[in-house]
């Protein structure tokens, strides 16, 4: 929310006070608070009737210092508000004559206490940023008799900002208005379903304000070398998250608000979806399975849309009988056929559902601040929104689930969560302003919950849209109605990549784009980047999105590229649990891996799949692709193409290749099978060893379908001489990528193979000599 009118002016109908100094302090044990009045205290009669602002500095876990600003401390918090994760670190608090500091490991806050009155945040001597004179302010609205405190903060030349959720805009932030308001607007405009009030700097810091307000940003806007950051009310908190690197960053900053759950192993396989507004039935469904059995494509996950439920009557969380005369049966025997089974749902209950006239004697539901049931006629007709704040309430949407999960249902989708009213009342007396981005968190969690309780700890998956901070606890999120063209391709991965910069660490999207309009050239493309994002789904609105729709090259590049992800399995399950202990999202930005590389800072068509993968997806009819390889010899996986690093690329692919380079000084590890994304994954593996140069060592672990390490494998290199070192692998093979030949082999038979070199071995350690 922009205040100011250029420079030095305020916008009409605003009065801004600014804090002039510190007059005085007081220190705790881990506190430090400052009396900052809006004017200069000359005398003591200078004390009388004049306002401050009481600032606190603190630290709820090292390396990150909290910031409290109040005008009137006596205002009533109703909630809700995030749950954050302290853990009581050591703070030093000094006060000298016109200063004082706060250190929390790393990390220290400086403030000046006389005009001009400013705090300094830096790291290991470091400046990160600095709340500049003038740049904290209480504001006062006088026509609208609202009041806001507004924070901010410092941009240094070259400074760069991402996140603040899936945003479909520019992945650098700079020069943007963002507001945090979960809104469903489709991925083509500035509203966002997940907003996440948490940013990155390409400097190595991150500020996350603690409201699930809507904080409203400018970011290098209003005032073009400062974030400012705003919110509603007396009050404003945020953390100056700094860290070693940008990923440490996200681990900091995911210790504080929560560490994404591990998905399970059949998840990362592929999902099907009926679509939105398809007229379907049990023989469709059949016909859909048993097409993809028949065409070699393995499938894991089979969902059912909007319409497994009468039209007019979602939510009642009961099957249309007239296409599912049997639906445990059918479920039953889907089952059979190796899939885990997904139903949409949502937290709205529409008037003719049998459901409404129960969850309305009950009090289950949203009210007016009459006592009439919240209702419109959006979505569905006479709609009402469920009380997830009444425990009743979430008890009575529990034992639907129940019932579906009893009944063979493996998964949720839980769709919306956005249209959240602020004229409502609550059943606890939450603040409806801070609910409306905060009911994302409330609905996600009680499903998840119900899926860990039913479906055991390491079973629990949902396929979410809306989501606030914190939401990554409750993966996987997906994002959104995107339409089906190549411009809408591009703003997802950006959105995705920007959610990822914003603690999530999974993420889908929908293969082919949601509103109808794909064609097979289409089609194949976004194959390729489904099939190499972390979750993969197939969905559609008002087409079916099989792939023999699109012509039989359609079903081919649908089965490489299933296959493909398969059987690399192995590497992805060890970067999904690698993402869940440290906050890095599976896939990443080129900066968040490369921040030292200046020219990854900007790009946002091509990221990381975990710590070795470079995808590059193509996003024209042509076959064309633009992308930048970071320094060293990076490999094309699918072509064996030796890629010298530090420089960009034209080049021009066929559907069944596109820029997939694995990093030097790297292995990958293959699995042994390619039809199912649950095995074992320490049988029969084949090590893909990638450009390890003199006096280096690479290892990776395999973790076992739990996401616990079941094997390791590390291969050394000093000078012609390759040693392998391995705990929990029987059988394996490796190839060593780009060596030319291999003279002599310690204890093992060695093949020539096109890729390279392949040694099969059954002994623990080798030693190979080129």
């Amino acid at each position: 929310m922009k205040f100011l009118d250029g420079g030095w002016l305020f916008k009409e109908g605003y009065e801004i006070n600014y804090p002039a100094h510190v007059y005085t302090t007081r220190a705790t044990e881990n506190k430090l608070t400052l009396y900052a009045p809006f004017r200069y205290i000359g005398d003591k009669g200078a004390t009388l009737d004049g306002g401050m602002m009481t600032v606190e500095l603190s630290s709820p876990r090292e390396n990150i210092i909290g910031v409290k600003l109040y005008h009137h401390k006596g205002q009533l918090n109703h909630g809700p508000n995030f749950e954050l994760y302290p853990n009581d670190p050591t703070v030093s608090i000094e006060s000298a004559e016109g200063s004082s500091r706060l250190v929390s490991g790393n990390l220290e806050a400086i403030v000046s206490h006389e005009e001009p009155y400013k705090i300094t945040f830096k790291k290991d001597g470091k400046v990160l940023t600095t709340s500049e004179p003038r740049s904290q302010a209480y504001i006062t609205n006088k026509e609208e008799e609202k009041t806001y405190i507004s924070e901010q903060l410092s941009l240094n030349v070259g400074e760069l900002i991402y996140g603040l959720g899936e945003r479909f805009t520019s992945f650098v932030k700079n020069g943007q208005t963002v507001d945090m308001w979960n809104a469903d607007g489709g991925t083509g405009t500035e509203q966002a379903y997940k907003n996440i009030p948490f940013y990155m700097s390409n400097r190595g810091y991150g500020v996350f304000v603690n409201s699930p307000q809507k904080v409203s940003y400018e970011v290098a806007s209003e005032k073009v070398s400062r974030v400012q950051f705003s919110v509603p009310g007396e009050t404003l908190e945020y953390f100056i998250i700094a860290g070693d690197t940008m990923k440490d960053v996200l681990t900091n900053y995911t210790d504080l608000t929560g560490k994404p759950a591990l998905p399970p192993a059949w998840s990362f396989g592929l999902w099907l979806s009926t679509s939105f507004l398809t007229d379907y039935n049990e023989e469709t469904v059949n016909g859909f399975v048993d097409g993809m059995i028949e065409r070699d494509i393995p499938l894991e996950v089979f969902h059912f849309d909007c319409l497994w439920m009468e039209e007019f009557e979602w939510m009642n969380f009961t099957w249309d009988k007239r296409m599912f005369p049997e639906p445990k049966k059918m479920l039953q025997r889907l089952k059979e056929k190796g899939l885990k089974i997904c139903v949409w749902i949502n937290p709205y209950v529409a008037q003719k559902s049998v459901m409404f006239d129960e969850g309305m004697e009950h009090g289950y539901f949203l009210k007016r601040s009459n006592g009439d049931v919240w209702q419109w006629d959006r979505w569905q007709a006479g709609l009402a929104v469920i009380d997830f704040t009444n425990p009743e309430a979430v008890e009575w949407y529990r034992s639907k689930l129940t019932e579906l999960l009893d009944m063979g249902v493996d998964s949720f989708k839980t769709d919306f969560g956005e249209r959240i009213p602020t004229d409502a009342v609550y059943h606890d007396g939450s603040d409806p302003e801070r609910m409306h981005n905060y009911y994302a968190q409330v609905y996600n969690q009680i499903v998840f919950d119900l899926l860990k309780e039913k479906r055991g700890e390491n079973d629990a998956v949902v396929f979410a849209r809306s989501a606030t901070a914190g939401g990554q606890k409750f993966p996987v999120h997906w994002g959104g109605d995107c339409t089906s063209d190549y411009p809408s391709m591009a703003e997802s991965l950006r959105a995705g990549l920007s959610f990822g910069m914003s603690g999530f660490g999974y993420w889908s999207h929908d293969i082919a784009g949601f509103e109808e309009g794909s064609n097979p050239d289409l089609y194949k493309r976004w194959t390729q980047f489904g099939l190499l994002s972390s979750h993969s789904r197939y969905h559609g609105s008002k087409e079916y999105k099989v792939p023999w729709l699109y012509g039989e090259e359609a079903v081919e590049v649908t089965r490489k590229f299933t296959k493909l992800k398969l059987s690399l399995m192995p590497y992805l399950l060890s970067q999904a649990v690698k993402t869940s202990s440290d906050g890095v999202p599976m896939m990443r930005s080129m900066v968040l891996e490369f921040p030292e590389d200046l020219a990854t800072h900007t790009l946002d068509r091509q990221y990381m799949l975990g710590e070795n993968l470079l995808v590059a997806p193509i996003f024209n009819d042509r076959g064309e692709v633009d992308f930048y390889v970071p320094n060293g010899r990076w490999t094309n996986y699918l072509t064996n193409e030796v890629l010298e690093g530090g420089r960009w690329y034209r080049q021009t692919h066929d559907y069944m290749s596109l820029p997939l380079l694995v990093r030097p000084n790297s292995i990958l590890i293959e699995g042994s099978t390619d039809d199912k994304a649950e095995y074992d994954y320490t049988e029969n593996v084949t090590i893909h060893v990638f450009e390890v140069e003199d006096g280096k060592s690479v290892s990776d672990n395999i973790c076992d379908a739990q996401g616990q390490e079941v094997a390791t494998f590390t291969i050394a290199r000093n000078q012609d001489a390759f040693e392998v070192q391995t705990s929990g692998l029987n059988e394996y093979r490796i190839v060593l990528h780009n060596v030319a030949s291999i003279a002599e082999a310690a204890g093992g038979e060695i093949e020539e193979a096109a890729q390279g070199t392949v040694v099969s071995t059954t002994q623990k350690t080798i030693t190979i000599k080129r």
